[in-house]
């Protein structure tokens, strides 16, 4: 994989985490699927709706499924299923060696945050199983904005974690909906190809 990073400058660094960081897609597409099924979905879920929602909170996430495919359900029961089955699968994570490495030099002299629409401790979860939790200052999840991306409110709450003013963050994104926050944030971005 061959990441564009623009010239910049920068003073912090910003990234998603599922796609981004961590090639967890599958495995939540594969826990979605199961917990769905649990409540009557009785056809195979569509891969390129899921990969579409890519960054929206999880929880909205059941609630746009439930529409989709007209299932009576409770999202947060369905929520909470879903994240338990995929952290059962959290051991066949693999790094996405390319941005690890970069984040990985950048953490030596720069300020580095997580912004992810995941839940706060399926996040911090993620973050210390691989290992990667020490190279981030901040962790901005769906728990702690009111409106998660496609709004800008996690890059921005990231970015005053750091200390560091929006236009002087590069994020790092695999989503549609994650690169639009971060563009409304004032940041620039680099794409992170998810489906390889």
């Amino acid at each position: 994989m061959q990441l564009e990073i623009p010239a910049g400058p920068f003073d912090g660094y910003i990234f998603d985490l599922d796609g981004t960081l961590l090639d967890t897609m599958p495995l939540h597409f594969r826990a979605w699927e199961e917990a769905l099924q649990a409540v009557g979905l009785n056809r195979p879920l569509e891969e390129d709706f899921f990969y579409s929602l890519g960054g929206t909170p999880t929880r909205r996430v059941a609630e746009l499924f439930a529409e989709r495919y007209g299932l009576k359900l409770d999202p947060d029961a369905v929520f909470h299923h879903k994240e338990a089955l995929f952290t059962a699968r959290q051991a066949g994570m693999r790094l996405i060696e390319p941005v690890v490495a970069f984040a990985r030099r950048m953490a030596v002299t720069h300020p580095l945050a997580v912004a992810s629409g995941g839940p706060r401790n399926v996040v911090r979860h993620s973050l210390e199983t691989s290992g990667l939790a020490p190279l981030f200052r901040a962790v901005v999840t769906a728990d702690d904005v009111v409106h998660g991306k496609p709004a800008p409110d996690m890059f921005l709450l990231a970015a005053k974690l750091l200390g560091v003013d929006p236009e002087r963050c590069l994020v790092f994104e695999d989503a549609a909906l994650g690169i639009q926050a971060a563009r409304a944030a004032g940041m620039q971005v680099v794409h992170v190809p998810s489906r390889r």
